[in-house]
């Protein structure tokens, strides 16, 4: 059992990375945050974390922000050499398909050359630390698409009994389209899985579906579930990419994704590989989110449909979750669908 000592969170602005922070530090943890803020370099405004960094400065005096690029190899290694903390939880990325391929050396740098500078200050100077990886579906690439699908009045869905319960983590990630982004993060996975394999370190990669809620600073080009509340709440058209707006996404609360991180410290692996998402009861497809929101806000959502989706992505994806319950069966999904949707609109009411 880990003691609860220091941890290092990057990206700890973010929707993650801030959840990881208040859920620990509530907890007696000393958490040490590394944000640059880089989402308003990416996003601009509406992309600002700064608004969350403020909170947690405010509600947590023991928190303390570390305005270091990840990037920058000396800082990382003189950062993780001075905190030595016992747990680092690795959230920060360039997290957009689409911006991806106009910015392709900075979405390499930041995804895939910044995650051996935390791996290897790691090795250094607190070899037992338990590092746990943000990584994502599109590791996967266009592979889940592969799977046999029915096309239903509101969302696509799988046709295999086997598939009922949606992506495995036994999926292969080679041989498939996966974006620049997707490319830049299966790279990171990997380096992370190797670090466990090959030189003995507790590592988790956790492969995210939809992460979502309250603290999601959501945009266009990333965060869905939050940029579609977003709009319905300003009264802005939303553009649906594709796929007749049938497709499906499992939404996960970064509440239960912290939950989770809190049961791999308290039993730690090496090289773990999970999906984690919302699985099948918190899926839901562009159109049916549409529909939901419309329900909880009682105002008409504006739409437009662009028949072109997204490189790389997904037509069905839902995380089979079997493995993470059968390695921590304490585990469980708390924050359902409909209570999902409404903290993010309740957020968005307050923000805007």
């Amino acid at each position: 059992m880990i003691t609860k000592d220091q941890m290092l969170v990057t990206g700890s602005s973010g929707l993650i990375g801030s959840e990881v922070t208040s859920y620990f530090a509530a907890r007696g943890w000393r958490v040490n945050g590394v944000d640059n803020n880089q989402r308003a370099a990416f996003f601009g405004t509406a992309g600002d974390t700064r608004w969350r960094q403020r909170q947690l400065q405010a509600e947590f005096p023991a928190f303390e922000h570390h305005e270091v690029d990840i990037r920058d190899r000396a800082g990382v290694l003189e950062l993780i050499e001075t905190i030595k903390p016992a747990v680092i939880v690795h959230t920060a990325a360039q997290p957009s398909h689409d911006l991806a391929a106009t910015i392709p050396f900075d979405d390499f740098d930041i995804n895939a050359g910044a995650t051996p500078n935390l791996l290897e200050a790691a090795r250094r100077h607190v070899p037992a630390v338990v590092f746990v990886h943000m990584s994502t579906n599109k590791v996967y690439g266009t592979a889940p698409n592969e799977l046999p699908l029915v096309e239903l009045p509101t969302r696509w869905d799988y046709v295999r009994d086997q598939d009922y319960y949606g992506v495995g983590e036994d999926l292969r990630i080679d041989t498939s389209q996966h974006s620049l982004f997707g490319a830049s993060k299966l790279a990171a996975d990997v380096m992370v899985q190797e670090y466990g394999m090959s030189l003995g370190m507790n590592t988790v990669c956790l492969r995210g579906g939809c992460l979502t809620g309250p603290s999601h600073s959501g945009t266009e080009l990333h965060g869905f579930l939050s940029y579609l509340i977003k709009c319905n709440v300003l009264g802005q058209p939303y553009r649906i990419y594709g796929y007749k707006g049938k497709q499906v996404r499992d939404n996960i609360h970064a509440y239960d994704v912290a939950c989770f991180i809190e049961q791999f410290i308290e039993r730690p692996q090496s090289a773990a590989v999970y999906n984690i998402g919302g699985g099948r009861d918190n899926s839901c497809s562009v159109l049916e989110a549409i529909e939901a929101i419309q329900v909880i806000s009682g105002r008409h959502m504006d739409y437009e449909y662009v028949d072109k989706n997204r490189a790389g992505d997904h037509v069905c994806y839902i995380s089979d979750l079997r493995k993470m319950h059968q390695d921590y069966p304490s585990w469980h999904i708390s924050k359902r669908l409909e209570m999902l949707f409404e903290e993010i609109h309740s957020s968005w009411l307050a923000r805007v």
